[in-house]
C-alpha cells in the first residue's frame, strides 16, 4: 500500500510503500498545541510527545493548518477536525462549533488530495481532477466568483484538470494537468504572481509557461519549481523569504539563482525551504527563534545548507518552527517549542534540528502553525 503526505504550503511530498502484508501498520500520530482539538485526541490537552491518534491503519494523506487538521483514508473519505473559525472544518457548522476528534465531510469516496490554508480556508481535488473550496472567502480565495464564505465544499469551475493545490492565507494556487500555474484570492504584495497586486476571485494563470511541477506558498509570498529543477519566488519580501538576496517586494516569478537541481520546496509564513537532488536541505528568511536550523537566530535573504547531510527527504517549515525527514525514516525539528509542538517531549526551543523520538518508520508529516501530525510503522 502506498501513503502520500502534504504539508502547510507543499502538496508535493513523498510516497512510502511496503507490500509486506501482515507487516507494521501505520499509526497516525500527533502533537503540540490542542486548544481546539487539533491534535485529534478527543481532548484539548496539549502534548508534547507524539501520540497515536486512534487506532485506524487507513490514514493516506494528512494536512495541517492553523489549529485544524485533514486528512484522507485510502478509502477515498475526507476528514477534519480542530479549530473551525472561519468554517474552515468543511464540515456545514457555525464558525463556533470546534471538533477534537476526527469527523468525515459528506459522505463521498473520491477525495485525492487536500490543502489546509492557515486560518482561513481549505481546498481538495477528487479523483476525476475537479477542485473544491469551502471557508473564509472575504478576498476570492475560494476561487468562487464571489466573497461569500462556505462551510462546506463547493466545486470550483468546471475543469476536470487540477492536480496540485496549495493554500494559505487568503489566496490560494494551482497547476493543472498541462503544467499551467494559476493563483486567485488576496494580491497584497504580489503575492499572487500575476504582475501587479489587485485581487481576484476566479482562477487566473501566472504566465503562459506549461512547465510548472510545484507550488507552495507562504503568509504572503509564493514560490514554485519548473520541470527543469529551476526554484522561483514571488511576492513579500520584508524577511528576505523570497531568496534573492534583498528584502525587494517581487509581483512575478523571478528564479532563485541559477541552479537546475531542486527536487523538492516548501513555504512557511515568512521563510522558504527547498531540497536538492543531492539530498541536501536549505533554508532561508526569517530566523528570529532559530527556525532556519542554523544553529543562530539570524535571518537570510538567500538559500543556506543546514549541516551537511544528504539524507533529507521533506522539509517543512510553519510559522516559527520547522519539521524534516530523512530518508532513513527518521523525522526531526527545530525552531520555537511552546506548546511542545516539536514533539520532544519538552518546551525547550532549538536552534539545530533535533530528531524525535528514535522512530525510524515514519513515513509522511504534517505541520500547522503550532502543531504536528504524523504517519509511522508501528
Amino acid at each position: 500500500m502506498a501513503f502520500t503526505i502534504s504539508g502547510i504550503g507543499n502538496y508535493s511530498g513523498i510516497t512510502f510503500t511496503t507490500t509486506q502484508p501482515g507487516g507494521p501498520q501505520p499509526y497516525l500520530w500527533s502533537w503540540g498545541k490542542n486548544t481546539y482539538g487539533a491534535l485529534g485526541l478527543g481532548d484539548t490537552t496539549n502534548r508534547s510527545s507524539p501520540t497515536q491518534v486512534g487506532a485506524e491503519t487507513t490514514w493516506s494523506s494528512i494536512n495541517a493548518g492553523n489549529e485544524y487538521t485533514m486528512a484522507i483514508k485510502t478509502d477515498g473519505t475526507m476528514w477534519s477536525w480542530g479549530y473551525n473559525y472561519n468554517a474552515k472544518l468543511g464540515l456545514g457548522d457555525p464558525a463556533s462549533i470546534h471538533r477534537s476528534s476526527p469527523v468525515q465531510i459528506g459522505a463521498l469516496t473520491t477525495w485525492s488530495k487536500i490543502a489546509a490554508g492557515g486560518s482561513t480556508h481549505s481546498l481538495a481535488i477528487k479523483t476525476n481532477g475537479t477542485l473544491w473550496s469551502w471557508g473564509y472567502n472575504y478576498w476570492g480565495a475560494l476561487g468562487l466568483g464571489n466573497n461569500t464564505t462556505y462551510s462546506s465544499p463547493k466545486q470550483v469551475g468546471a475543469g476536470t484538470t487540477w492536480s496540485s493545490i496549495d493554500a494559505y492565507g487568503n489566496a490560494s494556487m494551482a497547476i493543472k494537468t498541462d503544467g499551467t500555474l494559476w493563483s486567485w484570492g488576496a494580491g497584497f504584495n504580489g503575492r499572487l504572481g500575476l504582475g501587479n497586486t489587485t485581487s481576484y476571485s476566479s482562477p487566473k494563470q501566472i504566465g503562459a509557461l506549461t512547465t510548472w511541477s510545484k507550488v507552495s506558498q507562504g503568509e504572503n509570498h509564493g514560490m514554485a519549481l519548473m520541470t527543469d529543477g529551476t526554484m522561483w519566488s514571488w511576492g513579500g519580501n520584508g524577511q528576505g523569504q523570497l531568496g534573492q538576496g534583498d528584502t525587494t517586494d517581487r509581483s512575478s516569478p523571478v528564479q532563485i539563482g541559477a541552479l537546475t537541481t531542486w527536487s523538492s520546496i516548501s513555504a512557511g509564513t515568512y521563510t522558504k525551504a527547498a531540497i536538492k537532488t543531492d539530498g541536501t536541505m536549505w533554508i532561508w528568511g526569517y530566523n528570529a527563534f532559530g527556525q532556519l536550523g542554523l544553529g543562530n537566530t539570524t535571518s537570510y535573504s538567500s538559500p543556506k545548507q543546514v549541516g551537511a547531510g544528504t539524507t533529507w527527504s521533506t522539509i517543512l517549515p510553519a510559522e516559527y518552527f520547522t519539521m524534516a525527514l530523512k530518508t532513513d525514516g527518521t523525522l526531526w525539528s527545530w525552531g520555537l517549542n511552546s506548546s511542545g509542538r516539536l514533539g520532544l517531549g519538552n518546551t525547550t526551543s532549538y536552534s539545530s534540528p533535533v530528531q524525535i523520538g528514535a522512530l525510524t518508520t515514519w513515513s509522511n508529516f504534517t505541520i500547522g502553525t503550532s502543531h504536528g501530525l504524523g504517519i509511522a510503522l508501528g
